[in-house]
């Protein structure tokens, strides 16, 4: 079985299908040549090349597959249009982001198959990543690509799902592929760490040195051979968020250079060793000091290229974004969901293990838990787990994971809107905030967005319970707690009925060219500006208008559509304690060797999609199967 960090081989793709970047690596080819040299077929069908195709036969594969599957991701099910020897054929939405290609190497028609390459897109760009498996895997999937029955059912001898589990590989090539996309991109982010208001040892004696003029104990972490000025911060300028010194990328694409420069470095032979941007820059620009190297003794982690010098401290922050599908229905369930990690910043010197116990899962309804490449996670029990990791420099994720919100949604009641003319509706909402919950836990913003992308507001006319509204051309934003304000403690129920008011419909014809039919022509209602005809061809604009008209979705590559639906996105911040239960005790952390460095710990809560559907309209949901 080969390693969760096994090689890789990335390919860079515009949305034209026209390659714009790629890199290969001789000793991932000469491996699967070896590999393919002693495989049998295995009755599959399926042709092995013991080449890998070039940029050029991929982007041409690539662009074949768009065609044939209907769009860049594809459909991931089996429908009317697919074809046997397709992704769709197999039945698996996991065929939306690990696909196969069939390449021509001849130009005679004889096919051979290339999988599981793992598809993201980012931007303006399609990056694939080829991870290096046996061959007996894509002959297994050659021969799901051509089975009569459908699904991915666990119980038939070859599944998607029991292939996958023995490919930890494609992890690795998500990473690859999530850290190519980046780059490119130039969305370069480090996790952010925010410092509890809650003065610390360290906090408090940041506050009476800083006022001294002696240096803070909250000195930022800097690369020893790096040319950087350490920045300080007083005890008062603690709150907020910890950055790293690495430098700073700003948000725009990079160039060919700079995207083949990363993938040399931080995948050498085709094995991704450090994927973090920051790191790979420093030692680029700043390269590496012979004076301040680690202990014969010791072995440096390729994520810390550089040893931190200065104050010692430890900064956990536990991050939560809280998503839900409220519907206030008996016959449709309300969903809430959450998505956390844990972003750490441990700033000791020399090459310390920093170890503490992971306890409450199950009382956290925690689900899912992926970690670090730095960490070593010990299973002790179902409720229990020790953690052991050798942190990287700067800010980093320590773990992800998955749960329920213990505590209920921290926002319920309903929305309703209905038309009591073609260009007026009327609308109430009834709400309760924080139900439930005590502090610490404490709301510091919350804010309700009624979007209607396919009206123009003219007048609105409405008086909140509490908080301020604002109108855009097309949307009602109901500030329900203003910045500086808060809720903690006790629930709050606010009401707000209102009316709004529409410019009356235009009519305008829009032109939408489908894969299985010529070009469609229909009317379309809307108070919008017709566009150029430039823009008249936009499928997002096709598929609302197919919505309005109450045809049906299953005809939609995405039938769930928000833009056809009425709804209101609720926005909102909590900061005091996590909503799933996950916690991490400072006085429980261990530090080996034994070092006196101070432990701060930090909660954020933020709102993803939180969505309150019109209970008066229709509404998409996912009807849960009876057993």
């Amino acid at each position: 079985m080969w390693s969760s960090l096994a090689r890789n081989r990335p390919w860079i793709l515009n949305l034209n299908c026209v390659s714009v970047g790629f890199r290969r690596f001789p000793v991932v080819e000469r491996r699967w040549r070896l590999d393919c040299s002693t495989a049998e077929n295995g009755g599959s069908g399926v042709g092995l090349s013991q080449s890998l195709p070039t940029d050029l036969e991929v982007a041409t594969a690539f662009a074949e597959r768009k065609k044939r599957e209907g769009s860049v991701r594809g459909f991931g099910l089996r429908v009317i249009e697919s074809t046997k020897g397709s992704d769709s054929w197999v039945d698996d939405p996991i065929t939306r982001h690990v696909i196969s290609l069939f390449i021509d190497k001849e130009g005679n028609g004889d096919k051979f198959l290339v999988w599981p390459l793992v598809l993201h897109v980012k931007g303006l760009y399609c990056i694939l990543v080829l991870p290096l498996v046996e061959p007996r895997h894509l002959l297994t999937y050659g021969r799901m690509m051509k089975r009569s029955d459908c699904g991915n059912s666990i119980s038939v001898e070859e599944s998607l799902s029991s292939s996958l589990l023995e490919l930890p590989s494609i992890t690795g090539a998500f990473m690859v592929a999530h850290a190519i996309g980046d780059v490119i991109t130039g969305d370069l982010v480090e996790p952010e760490v925010v410092v509890s208001p809650t003065p610390s040892v360290g906090g408090l004696l940041d506050s009476l040195t800083g006022s001294i003029g002696i240096p803070s104990i909250s000195a930022r972490a800097k690369p020893v051979a790096a040319p950087v000025a350490t920045s300080t911060m007083s005890g008062s300028a603690m709150i907020g968020v910890i950055a790293s010194d690495a430098p700073k990328i700003s948000s725009r694409l990079a160039d060919k250079d700079a995207v083949r420069n990363f993938i040399c470095s931080a995948m050498p032979f085709g094995t991704p060793l450090d994927l973090n941007y920051f790191n790979i820059s420093s030692m680029r620009a700043n390269g590496f000091s012979a004076s301040d190297m680690p202990p014969g003794d010791l072995k440096q982690p390729a994520w810390k290229p550089y040893l931190y010098k200065g104050k010692q401290r430890i900064l956990f922050t536990i991050h939560e974004i809280v998503n839900a599908a409220m519907y206030d229905r008996d016959e449709i369930p309300d969903s809430i969901s959450i998505s956390g990690h844990v972003s750490c910043r441990a700033e000791l010197e020399g090459l310390p293990d920093v170890s503490f116990p992971l306890t409450g899962l199950s009382t956290s309804h925690i689900e899912v838990l992926s970690f670090h490449s730095c960490a070593q996670v010990s299973e002790h029990g179902v409720d229990k787990q020790a953690m052991l990791f050798s942190p990287p420099l700067g800010n980093f994720v320590l773990m992800r994971y998955q749960a329920f919100c213990g505590l209920g949604p921290p926002i319920k009641g309903f929305y309703q809107l209905s038309m009591v003319s073609e260009d007026e509706g009327a609308f109430l909402f009834k709400l309760r905030l924080m139900e439930g919950y005590k502090a610490p836990l404490t709301m510091e913003s919350c804010t309700l967005t009624m979007p209607f992308p396919r009206r123009r507001v003219v007048s609105f006319d409405g008086n909140p319970s509490i908080g301020t509204i604002s109108v855009t051309e097309h949307s009602v934003e109901w500030k329900i707690i203003a910045s500086g304000k808060s809720i903690s403690g006790k629930s709050v129920e606010a009401t707000f009925p209102g009316t709004v008011k529409f410019a009356p419909r235009t009519t305008q014809r829009s032109f939408y060219k489908s894969g299985t039919s010529n070009a469609s022509i229909a009317e379309e209602d809307s108070d919008i500006e017709p566009e150029s005809s430039n823009n008249v061809a936009n499928i997002e604009e096709f598929l609302m208008e197919k919505m309005n008209k109450d045809l049906p979705s299953v005809e939609l590559e995405e039938p769930f559509s928000w833009q056809a639906y009425n709804y209101t996105k609720v926005s909102f911040k909590i900061v005091g304690a996590s909503l799933s239960g996950m916690s991490i005790d400072p006085k429980s952390v261990t530090i080996y060797p034994s070092v006196k460095a101070p432990v701060e710990f930090s909660t954020q809560v933020l709102s993803g999609d939180y969505i309150l559907w019109n209970t008066l309209g229709k509404c998409p949901f996912v009807a849960s199967t009876k057993e």
